[in-house]
């Protein structure tokens, strides 16, 4: 049985031409065969796609090879083409739809203002460095606030956003400028979204923001859950949560019974399919499985390209 594979990567480099790279990734992506999402923008590129072992390599080198995107971080987990219902690859004004694209400002090394990277044994020296000094590191949390319903840095900051959007509405209300003076680690699922929002941090008066390079991925993969991560990792495609380890905890609760559990579950109001959280029991029960704002709230884009 042939081995599958996804990958996840991204890169900020200024491309002249983002239509004629639309193109190509995907003439290149149909060719072996590959589905998954990927977006282009000035900035650069986003992507996540699936298939068969070989071709997903065919894909890696090739995209490898086009200038400036060289030096791509790509991370490989488990799953292939049947994680996604779809090969989709669009050009948009952003890699990530933080509804500021004046304000990114992108050169040949990345983003522009951004935070201080870290890699996963950075970031642990980083908190004991300050720890040592009586300061507490803050960890900020950069994604939509239902992904952190299942997994997160222990002690974090979650915003109470439900799109990228909303970051730049949470940033400006002032509820988080009791941080700007302290040490604050910006954190994602790949590490694309805390590019822009550590470089957002910054321009408004942020003054030591770090990003964690990588994100969640790479940290799991350095330190599964014996570390500062708690929890499963939510991901945008079909397997829709990830553990590190087989230490994995629970860490939702089912909307339903409040038993720990990791699964998403589409309210079966058709006017509202909003992502919440059920037990496996409750699941498989009779009842309908609605979510608890009885069906008010707007639902949530459950297939965004967000890492």
């Amino acid at each position: 049985m042939a081995l599958n594979r996804i990958v996840l990567f991204y890169c900020f480099t200024p491309l002249s031409d983002p239509e004629a790279v639309r193109l190509w990734q995907r003439v290149l992506c149909a060719g072996l065969g590959l589905r998954g999402r990927i977006i282009v923008s000035p900035h650069g590129i986003n992507a996540t796609v699936g298939g068969e072992l070989g071709a997903v390599k065919r894909y890696v080198r090739a995209t490898k090879e086009y200038p400036g995107f060289h030096g791509i971080d790509v991370k490989w987990s488990e799953g292939g083409a049947e994680d996604f219902p779809r090969l989709s690859v669009k050009v948009r004004p952003e890699l990530v739809s933080f509804g500021a694209p004046s304000e990114l400002e992108v050169d040949a090394e990345g983003v522009v203002g951004g935070g201080t990277r870290l890699t996963p044994q950075g970031l642990h020296e980083l908190v004991d460095s300050r720890r040592a000094e009586g300061r507490d590191v803050v960890f900020f949390d950069g994604r939509n606030a239902f992904e952190a319903q299942i997994g997160r840095f222990r002690g974090a900051v979650v915003p109470e956003v439900e799109t990228t959007r909303d970051f730049i509405r949470e940033l400006d209300s002032g509820a988080y400028d009791d941080l700007k003076g302290k040490p604050v680690v910006t954190y994602c699922t790949g590490g694309v979204r805390c590019e822009v929002l550590s470089a957002l941090m910054r321009r408004r008066g942020f003054e030591e923001v770090y990003q964690l390079d990588g994100g969640i991925v790479r940290y799991g993969e350095a330190f599964g859950d014996a570390g500062l991560w708690e929890g499963s990792l939510y991901v945008f495609d079909g397997r829709m949560h990830i553990e590190f380890s087989e230490d994995a905890v629970e860490i939702g609760d089912c909307a339903r019974c409040g038993a720990a559990t990791s699964d998403f579950h589409n309210c079966e109001n058709s006017a509202c399919r909003q992502l919440t959280l059920f037990c496996g029991d409750c699941a498989a029960g009779p009842e309908p499985l609605r979510c608890p704002g009885g069906c008010a709230a707007p639902a949530l884009e459950t297939r965004a390209l967000t890492v």
